[in-house]
């Protein structure tokens, strides 16, 4: 990470590969969970940041200080952004299946792509061009190739699912979209923090908004029995710190298409554990669809210098 934490000698390679196997059981985690989409999301966030605020250093807490008005509302616009990632791609875990999500919400290195393009007038390489389009391709055959074989074989699914799972991927690729409007807002902010004050201002900015919203929603905030409260603490150590943010501490290591193309070993990871431990076997359609988004998004993230890390 940064401060007293980069000077630990960890390979960070080996950091990278439990980073990346940490994250893949974030679908797993929410879908244990019974808690409303949007508690699980505060709880993830703000036992995150209780976990990392420790490992600040003086330096640290300086520069947390010296965050101006502008820097301010970078880290609340950034903060809405991951929030609003956060409950939509919980919420699509209701209706979809875990190898589809996961899939469809790791394709934000396309959509940083077109939004730094339209956005901040950013340079699209060929090869980025070509990536960006072969993960459209995969995104819609994996979002309404069900729906499509449906409609000619009606036993192969009724329509009710197919309808609920369309709306679920629908879901997951608005938290794909979602998370990279976080990370373009945030992008300036980061270049003018270390990894630790970054992740803490702007995951206490997000924790805020959650809470706004789970008031508004009128849910219960304490009243839940312990599994729960072990789910969130989690979320928050496992997908949360020993996962994105070490992804984080990782880029300051090693080169950043590394990082990029290490990260999609998260729907491969997760769609294994969900054959494991929830006995969802994706069919071969999935399989097909989401191969194509991820050799998509390896040629988007290997033709341009993105960033990483939720």
């Amino acid at each position: 990470m940064s401060g007293s934490a980069d000077r630990v000698a960890v390979s960070p390679l080996v950091a990278l590969a439990v980073a990346v196997l940490a994250i893949s059981t974030s679908a797993i985690l929410v879908r244990w969970s019974d808690a409303p989409n949007v508690v699980k999301a505060l709880y993830r966030v703000t036992f995150t940041v209780v976990a990392l605020v420790p490992l600040l250093d003086g330096g640290e807490w300086t520069s947390l200080g010296r965050i101006g008005r502008r820097d301010g509302f970078v880290a609340v616009a950034a903060g809405v952004a991951l929030a609003l990632h956060f409950v939509v791609w919980f919420e699509s875990l209701d209706h979809t299946t875990v190898a589809a999500s996961v899939t469809l919400v790791q394709a934000q290195p396309v959509f940083v792509a077109v939004g730094a393009w339209v956005l901040l007038g950013e340079r699209v390489s060929r090869r980025g061009a070509l990536g960006i389009a072969v993960a459209l391709v995969g995104m819609v055959g994996l979002s309404f190739g069900p729906g499509l074989l449906a409609a000619l074989d009606p036993t192969v699914a009724s329509a009710e699912s197919v309808a609920g799972a369309q709306y679920g991927n629908a879901l997951a690729l608005l938290g794909a979209v979602a998370v990279a409007a976080y990370y373009l807002a945030g992008r300036s902010l980061r270049r003018r923090l270390g990894v630790l004050p970054y992740v803490t201002v702007v995951y206490t900015a997000c924790a805020l908004v959650l809470l706004l919203v789970a008031v508004a929603r009128g849910h219960v905030l304490l009243a839940y029995p312990p599994h729960e409260w072990a789910l969130f603490a989690a979320m928050a150590l496992g997908p949360g710190v020993l996962g994105h943010t070490v992804v984080n501490w990782a880029l300051g290591h090693v080169e950043t298409h590394v990082v990029s193309v290490s990260l999609l070993g998260e729907p491969v990871g997760s769609t294994l554990l969900a054959v494991v431990f929830l006995t969802e076997v994706p069919t071969a359609g999935t399989f097909l669809g989401g191969a194509v988004v991820l050799a998509g998004i390896y040629v988007t993230a290997s033709a341009r210098r993105s960033v990483s890390g939720v």
